[in-house]
């Protein structure tokens, strides 16, 4: 793609700001009086980190499409600025937009750590997976300056929760000391997505997340430090990615992976303007192809949010798509489908009260 054009704002994958569909009123840009479009402001756009006072850490899912019931999510927003991120719309019910407002507005929960802490400390609970990163990463590029994720899994080490994590960001193995430990007990899998083997085409999809040979190469540390790592080949975009395929499960297994799975790109509300934005700017002599292939793969639509189809869609070009990553996935050798995480460890810790139990 050495033609195409650089997008306008470097280092963000929304080029656009739709409106808050939940807002009362929208700001339009006037350019009336510039003189060309030369004039126009595109200087870089600064993260805002602002703390999140939400008082509950752990959300509870009943999606039949998704393997775990409850998540953990220590920022909203995400500075990843992936283009197809399908939480982009969860910042609208924050007055904020599903475009640059939320890679640059990051909620900050800084009492996670203390809220996961007692809410497994809670009478009667039954200890199953949570999942790191249900809707935002948790390894984004703030969590090297604020470290809620690290502490959020002291938490469930100490206490023998088992935990799923799944990142774009290489940040992960920085805490291979406490997942190494996590992993001697079977309390914990890290699923690395890996969109693409292109560089350039990753700096412009994601612009913020690790380049593809550092999630190998994190990928690589995992496993030798003996943690069952998962590759995501995540979201597979119909005519931009899908021909990546054999050979991100082919560097996946080299790189020490023993399963994989995939989700085919969603587009559900904002995130669908955004995306189109970016195929304007990013790949415009392969936007309508993709879109093509998109609505081929949705029923005539852009997204289709049913429950049973919207993760792997349907159709020819979506069983095409289905098929071959069963080939090569068992061609790799990484098909199989991984037991479920120990939950015999867990002890409640003490909350934060320092209320101990009685029994």
């Amino acid at each position: 793609m050495p033609n195409d054009p650089p997008l306008e704002r470097h280092g963000r994958g929304a080029q656009a700001d739709p409106p808050n569909r939940f807002a009362a009123w929208r700001e339009e840009p006037d350019f009336d009086h510039l003189e060309s479009a030369d004039d126009l402001d595109v200087r870089p756009v600064k993260t805002q980190f602002i703390v999140d006072h939400s008082r509950s850490i752990v959300s509870e899912n009943d999606s039949p499409d998704v393997p775990f019931r409850f998540s953990v999510n220590p920022y909203r927003g995400c500075e990843h600025g992936c283009a197809y991120c399908y939480a982009r719309p969860t910042h609208e019910y924050l007055g904020y937009n599903a475009g640059l407002d939320f890679e640059s507005r990051i909620m900050v929960k800084e009492q996670a750590p203390e809220l996961l802490r007692n809410w497994l400390a809670r009478d009667g609970y039954q200890p199953e997976l949570i999942a790191f990163s249900g809707v935002t990463d948790c390894y984004q590029p703030a969590e090297r300056r604020f470290e809620l994720t690290r502490r959020c899994l002291q938490v469930a080490a100490n206490s023998g929760q088992p935990v799923g994590i799944v990142t774009k960001n290489a940040l992960v193995a920085r805490d291979i000391d406490i997942l190494q430990r996590m992993a001697e007990q079977r309390t914990v899998r890290v699923m690395l997505s890996v969109t693409t083997l292109d560089a350039d085409l990753g700096r412009k999809l994601e612009p913020r997340t690790s380049s593809p040979a550092a999630k190998l190469r994190t990928m690589r540390e995992l496993s030798s430090a003996g943690i069952e790592t998962v590759v995501m080949v995540a979201p597979i975009i119909p005519g931009l990615n899908d021909n990546e395929i054999p050979a991100i499960l082919s560097a996946a297994k080299d790189a020490g992976a023993v399963s994989a799975h995939f989700i085919l790109l969603r587009l559900p509300l904002t995130v669908r303007p955004v995306f189109t934005d970016w195929l304007e700017k990013a790949v415009p002599s392969k936007k309508d192809k993709i879109e093509s292939l998109i609505r081929q793969c949705r029923d005539g639509d852009l997204n289709n949010s049913e429950f049973g189809t919207r993760m792997r869609g349907q159709g020819n070009i979506a069983e095409q798509i289905a098929q071959s990553f069963k080939v090569f996935a068992r061609k790799c050798e990484i098909d199989r489908k991984l037991p479920p995480l120990e939950t015999r460890f867990f002890r409640p810790p003490v909350p934060t009260s320092g209320q101990l139990r009685l029994f």
